[in-house]
């Protein structure tokens, strides 16, 4: 598995994510379950991956970071906190994937 993130520096996102953020923090499935269920969050933004059943996820949870919900193929769903700052940016990357839509 590629790295999305400088290699041994925290978590990285699958491969089939093109996101490029340099800071990624894994959180486990209790926590972020937790976190995107609170009401402070807020859904940013959902994308598919057309052919493969990929999902993901932007949610909005402080001023300044937001948290990745990606499931996977199979279903199960992997969390990830990054920065807005960062993942404003990388976002058009998704935009420009071929493969991933916006779907909401």
């Amino acid at each position: 598995m590629a790295a999305h993130s400088a290699p041994g520096r925290g978590a990285r996102l699958p491969d089939a994510v093109p996101l490029e953020i340099s800071h990624v923090t894994r959180l486990s499935w209790e926590l972020g379950t937790r976190v995107v269920d609170d009401e402070e969050a807020t859904l940013h933004s959902q994308w598919q991956q057309e052919d493969t059943f990929w999902e993901l996820d932007v949610f909005q949870v402080t001023h300044h970071t937001d948290l990745l919900r990606i499931q996977t193929p199979v279903g199960r769903e992997q969390f990830y906190g990054v920065t807005q700052s960062e993942l404003e940016s990388a976002l058009t990357t998704l935009e420009a994937a071929d493969r991933w839509q916006q779907s909401d």
